[in-house]
């Protein structure tokens, strides 16, 4: 068992900026392909990204820099992490490091998942820094 202690007793430090709540909702959804919608939000050191897949849309394998964890909240998909290629469902996780080939699919059905990114994926920035500006993420 992990000392409680040692993991919620930090102290010290000075935060950079303030927290924040982010509604969903207010995000607009970028289509980046067809039936594939992204709505990030960005922290400092990372990005989280909501995926909406719609049957029968596909995220082409590709690579890139940054670390990615995918964890899949609706629905399902077929997803593929250097050759090995699994169906997610509510739950799973897939984590992808960087330079890794991968890419997903779905099927019958829409899904539902969230990227994390650490760093924050580059090609997302503009997009997530524009919500930040309009007060939605």
């Amino acid at each position: 068992m992990t000392d409680a202690s040692s993991h919620f007793g930090s102290t010290g430090g000075t935060p950079t900026t303030p927290g924040r709540f982010v509604d969903r909702t207010k995000i607009d959804p970028h289509e980046i392909l067809p039936g594939l919608n992204f709505q990030p939000v960005l922290g400092e050191r990372s990005l989280l990204n909501f995926v909406q897949f719609e049957a029968h849309a596909e995220a082409p394998r590709h690579t890139h820099e940054e670390e990615q964890v995918v964890l899949v909240l609706e629905g399902e998909i077929e997803f593929e992490v250097d050759g090995d290629v699994r169906v997610l469902k509510p739950g799973d996780v897939a984590v992808i490091p960087p330079w890794v080939p991968h890419g997903a699919r779905t099927t019958g059905t829409p899904c539902l998942e969230v990227d994390f990114f650490t760093p924050p994926r580059a090609t997302l920035l503009d997009q997530a820094r524009a919500a930040v500006e309009k007060g939605d993420a």
